[in-house]
């Protein structure tokens, strides 16, 4: 029997040919790429070429919206009634844990959060791939299973399934290891195919900018946001958008277990304070767009006080059990999977730190293991690092920077590691920095877009 995609008047080299040429493809031939990527009638490699042909060229407006769209129907969609479930996107860091802090406190709140999150993607760890280090937690629920445990407990984790965009699950896996991933219509159709099929009614989106992000500038960030707001538009979606730096790791933890554990002390009014403000801010938001409060501030007023009051830390140890998961990591550690060695990494000379290559740390993550460079890697989870200057503060030459955390076998990597932190990662001058880096630069708070 004939494949019915040979029969139609399109072809995979067409499209791919017309794309790489920089004209603009129709809605069908958008439509029909798809279908073939969902189905397997296309081939990875072609899919992966006009990957490369929309990086390259680009997509315009109406093209973003077709190719949102076709990901967005290539699988089933949820519906939640009422207006309290919301959702938290993130664009992507290193260092990046809030979801496990913000979705615990806007639960405390009375927020029904609704996660469906991606793995690693490039230099940047994966909310999926650091929640696995707990031991039993289940991210493969069905999506009756997750619907059903949102509307029962009010907060469910889960990764993307083959039920909801499975042509993203495709896409996304071939965008981390073809350097596809910067694309702005790429990001939006990804990110919007899956927070809209998991029916949440409103999303906060933290945008990440800097020299750790895939968006390197704050213009970049801007046209990402409108790009959001403009499909969140197209479907009536409440949204906020703010704008976080990422020129160095968030917080102080990098790794899949060690950010559980820095996600965990967060909870319990221990954690570092550039993590905890932006945690703050995102859950307020989501507070504020699910109705519990009248403004952004007052939602961030609630949020201190359940992350005050242990209602937050209760509600992540409570996602940890209903999900098969040891939720007694809550209170003993060692019950999670840590590297068997360290390495410190001590600073050659004294004065301020001025700056921290952010993506290069993340890349060292990768190379132990804590990340893939290629699809069918597995993880490490007990690998990774903890930063103990950040930039601006002051280093006394034999101080500590960072401790590298590593296995048998990786001696040679942790050397070269330590070699590059030292000579080109982490610069260190005489003076300290006149101006610093805001952690917020932007915030939208019209819930409506």
């Amino acid at each position: 029997m004939k494949n019915k995609k040979l029969e139609l008047k399109f072809t995979p080299y067409e499209i791919i040919s017309k794309k790489r040429d920089g004209h603009k493809l129709s809605d069908e031939e958008i439509k029909w790429f798809i279908s073939g990527v969902t189905d397997k009638s296309i081939p990875d490699y072609q899919t992966s070429a006009l990957l490369m042909a929309i990086y390259l060229q680009g997509f315009d407006k109406s093209e973003t919206a077709s190719l949102t769209d076709a990901m967005l129907y290539s699988g089933k969609t949820l519906k939640f009634e009422g207006t309290n479930v919301i959702d938290k996107h993130s664009t992507g860091g290193v260092g990046d844990k809030a979801s496990f802090i913000l979705a615990p406190i806007a639960h405390a709140c009375g927020v029904k959060v609704p996660m469906m999150a991606g793995r690693g993607l490039g230099h940047t760890g994966g909310t999926v791939d650091k929640i696995e280090a707990v031991k039993g937690f289940q991210t493969t629920l069905s999506l009756e299973d997750f619907k059903k445990a949102v509307e029962k407990d009010g907060i469910a984790l889960i990764g993307q399934t083959g039920e909801i965009a499975p042509a993203d699950k495709k896409i996304y896996a071939l965008r981390d290891v073809t350097a596809t991933v910067e694309s702005i219509p790429l990001i939006t159709a990804s990110i919007m195919s899956k927070k809209l099929a998991e029916g949440a009614n409103g999303i906060v989106m933290d945008i990440k900018t800097g020299s750790g992000a895939f968006m390197k500038t704050r213009a970049r960030a801007k046209a990402l946001g409108k790009s959001l707001r403009d499909t969140a538009t197209r479907f009536d979606k409440k949204m906020m958008t703010i704008i976080t730096d990422m020129n160095q790791p968030l917080g102080d933890a990098v790794g899949n277990s060690l950010e559980i554990i820095e996600s965990i002390e967060t909870l319990k009014n221990n954690g570092p304070k550039d993590i905890t403000e932006v945690s703050v801010q995102l859950a307020g938001g989501m507070v504020y767009l699910a109705g519990l409060a009248k403004s952004h501030k007052a939602g961030i007023k609630k949020a201190k006080e359940v992350l005050k009051n242990g209602k937050a830390l209760e509600s992540f140890r409570n996602l940890i059990k209903n999900q098969g998961g040891d939720e007694l990591i809550v209170d003993d550690y060692t019950r999670l999977p840590i590297a068997k060695h360290q390495k410190e990494v001590l600073s050659l000379k004294s004065g301020y730190i001025t700056s921290i290559a952010c993506q290069e740390i993340g890349e060292h993550i990768v190379s132990l293991g804590g990340g893939r460079k290629k699809t069918s890697d597995l993880i490490d989870f007990g690998v990774g690092l903890i930063i103990h200057k950040r930039i601006g503060e002051k280093v006394k030459a034999g101080e500590k920077l960072i401790t590298l955390y590593y296995n048998e076998g990786q001696e040679s990597t942790v050397t070269s590691i330590e070699e590059e932190i030292l000579s080109k990662n982490i610069k260190i001058k005489a003076t300290k920095p006149t101006t610093l880096k805001p952690l917020i630069y932007d915030i939208d708070e019209n819930p409506i877009c």
